[in-house]
């Protein structure tokens, strides 16, 4: 199944094309975003080469979902929900350029993956990891019903928070397949 568009109320999820490659190199080299990302800032030719993964490996084995995220036309961030042995189950992932930052797309975007998950994949929990100092992510995640499970030390030694929420806590507001 082929990962299909999502609309929340102001935001546009959609499949990644070729020509988005220059945000989302942008959006993954901006290191105050991917300080919080995976093992934070890579080179720029290790992001092409995860851009390129998106196509030759993740949409073309339907390994799992990968969404651009658009505001009024403009990319504003990346957005994903991927089964995650390290949380076992299904986990979502989210990244906004600074420029989207504090205009409440976090919320929407979290809602419309973990309705997605709820309702499309018929997941019945739904997971993130966030990093421990990430304040922002853990309090709109805690808003929307996400609840700490356990954290997890990483090898550089830092903490990383493992959340979960349940499809019995509601979803509200979630994004819907188009």
């Amino acid at each position: 199944m082929a990962t299909p568009a999502l609309h929340t109320a102001r935001l546009y999820l959609a499949p990644y094309t070729p020509d988005d490659e220059e945000d989302f190199v942008a959006l993954f080299q901006d290191t105050l975003v991917s300080r919080w990302m995976g093992d934070g800032t890579q080179s720029e030719s290790e992001d092409r080469a995860l851009f390129g993964r998106v196509f030759s490996k993740v949409y073309a084995q339907d390994l799992f979902d990968v969404w651009a995220i658009r505001h009024e036309g403009r990319f504003v961030g990346h957005a994903e929900i991927k089964p995650s042995i390290e949380v076992g189950g299904h986990e979502i992932v989210y990244a906004l350029a600074t420029t989207a930052w504090g205009q409440g797309f976090g919320t929407e975007i979290a809602q419309a993956l973990t309705g997605y998950g709820f309702d499309t994949l018929g997941l019945t929990e739904v997971h993130a990891t966030v990093a421990a100092d990430n304040s922002a992510s853990l309090a709109l995640l805690d808003r929307i019903g996400f609840r700490h499970v356990r954290d997890r030390v990483e090898e550089d030694g830092s903490t990383t928070r493992v959340l979960t929420r349940s499809a019995a806590s509601g979803v509200g507001g979630a994004g819907q397949p188009r």
